[in-house]
């Protein structure tokens, strides 16, 4: 049986505005640009640089108007066609002898794989050898190893090359790919590349311990066992250092060091903010990146007063009203979205400055105070997700280097004297006690716990770990050195 209720239903939805607000807001100041410029090419009635008009858009925001204008003396023809571009402006090579080529080089040069193929070609190869050589060149990455095993190697000639072999003979050709230079390139794993490295160098009594060591002794080497080593090989711990020594000069990944093998893009870091100290104070800046100069096009203002005061309008004409319209819209709407996100950053980045105020004047990070997301929202009256669309993705230029706000926030804990210090502190403090242990006998978790407690931060061994992994500083026997 159908029944028909009437209910009160209460919800909060975000505007169109509101979603493009938030968008602008999370984004770094490149791929901001990279907004503005898109925004510019898909919006005519956006125009960048000096504005070179007074007129007004908001005068010509009124739709009561349009349906009482009737047709106009201008043809929206002759503002949307293309009809009238010179025929000369459409040819190619249109510039003169005289005018700047304004074209960009391109730099070319060989790939890693490409130098390693052409290193095969001076080799003495059979055409099946030469074929299986290329493959495994092919399945090189960009460290220098071929991670997959010989047998998938293998089956793969087999399925796609249509060459049938077995994993001995795939094995003879890898030898040849390891006398490829950068020496190590083609091993399968780290303890085969340092041992390929180290076959190469000229023989000498450290070379030959470092190439025993390595080839007999990897496990207990990597684990830095140096009593075992000392006992099994009977030297003594200057031998063993010098050896050491020889090891650590090794490339661990040799692809690397090939420039043109590179296919990584690095991305520059541009700050969107900068702190300078002036006369004692904190001064904080925009990047004016952040803050193009934008404005309605004054042609298309006058679009649309020329309809509006037009005497008739057909239903075609009319429709172009409203595609200007509608463009003028979206031209106000996005300057007012970046006008507001310059003060939803400034705003933020001000607070923030403000509340770690001591650190940004002296450098110390134990100068950092704890410091989370509503912290700042509460101050600024804001709601915690904006706050954190501007810390995950925003640096600063600071006198001590470009920093990424969100490495200012922090949680907190109680010291020994009852005040709240921030977790960043206690993460320096046992940086510091760390690199001025003895490294012949390093100091393990638990002495640094018991450390940090004679200092006044009471801490668990396992939350010393913890820490001790975030800053990336290996176990105790791992940072031991002879």
């Amino acid at each position: 049986m159908l029944k028909q209720s009437l209910n009160f239903k209460l919800s909060q939805k975000l505007s169109p505005q509101q979603i493009q607000l938030m968008k602008l807001i999370q984004l770094p100041t490149q791929a901001f640009e990279q907004r503005v410029k898109s925004e510019l090419e898909e919006n005519p009635a956006l125009d960048n640089g000096k504005e070179k008009s007074d007129d007004e858009y908001d005068e010509f925001s009124n739709e009561n108007d349009y349906d009482e204008a009737p047709e106009p003396e201008i043809n929206v023809d002759d503002y949307l066609s293309d009809d009238e571009i010179p025929e000369y402006r459409t040819r190619a090579n249109n510039y003169s002898a005289d005018d700047e080529e304004t074209s960009i080089p391109y730099a070319s040069g060989k790939s890693f794989t490409q130098t390693l193929k052409d290193q095969l070609n001076t080799r003495r190869l059979s055409d099946n050898d030469r074929a299986i050589a290329e493959f495994l060149v092919g399945s090189i990455d960009s460290s220098g190893y071929i991670r997959r095993s010989l047998e998938d190697i293998t089956d793969d000639l087999a399925f796609t090359m249509n060459i049938y072999t077995d994993v001995e003979t795939v094995e003879r050709v890898l030898k040849v790919v390891h006398d490829l230079d950068p020496a190590g390139v083609g091993a399968r794993d780290l303890k085969e590349c340092l041992v390929i490295q180290l076959s190469r160098k000229r023989n000498n009594p450290t070379t030959d311990l470092a190439l025993k060591m390595v080839s007999e002794s990897f496990d207990a080497f990597s684990k830095k066992h140096y009593k075992k080593l000392l006992a099994k090989y009977n030297i003594d711990e200057i031998q063993l250092r010098d050896a050491i020594d020889e090891i650590s000069h090794l490339n661990p990944k040799p692809g690397s060091s090939y420039a043109g093998g590179s296919t990584r893009i690095v991305e520059q870091v541009v700050p969107d903010f900068a702190i300078r100290i002036k006369d004692g104070e904190l001064e904080l800046t925009l990047n004016g990146r952040n803050t193009p100069q934008l404005h309605v096009s004054r042609d298309y203002s006058n679009m649309l007063k020329g309809y509006k005061e037009a005497k008739e309008k057909t239903k075609s004409q009319k429709d172009a009203v409203m595609f200007i319209k509608q463009k003028l819209d979206g031209a106000k709407w996005f300057i007012e979205a970046i006008k507001q996100r310059q003060e939803t950053l400034f705003m933020t980045m001000s607070s923030i400055m403000n509340y770690q105020k001591e650190y940004f004047l002296t450098g110390d990070e134990r100068n950092l105070r704890p410091m989370i997301l509503k912290d700042i929202a509460d101050e600024i009256h804001m709601d915690v997700s904006t706050v954190s669309r501007v810390a995950n993705s925003k640096y600063v230029d600071t006198p001590y280097g470009t920093k990424l706000i969100k490495e200012f926030f922090s949680e907190s804990m109680t010291n020994t004297d009852g005040e709240e210090v921030s977790t960043r502190e206690i993460k320096k403090i046992l940086e510091t006690v760390i690199s001025e242990e003895s490294k012949k006998k390093p100091l393990t978790d638990q002495k640094l716990a018991e450390i940090l407690k004679e200092k006044g931060y009471p801490i668990a061994r396992r939350t010393v770990a913890k820490y001790r992994e975030q800053l990336d500083i290996p176990v105790a026997r791992l940072r031991k050195e002879i």
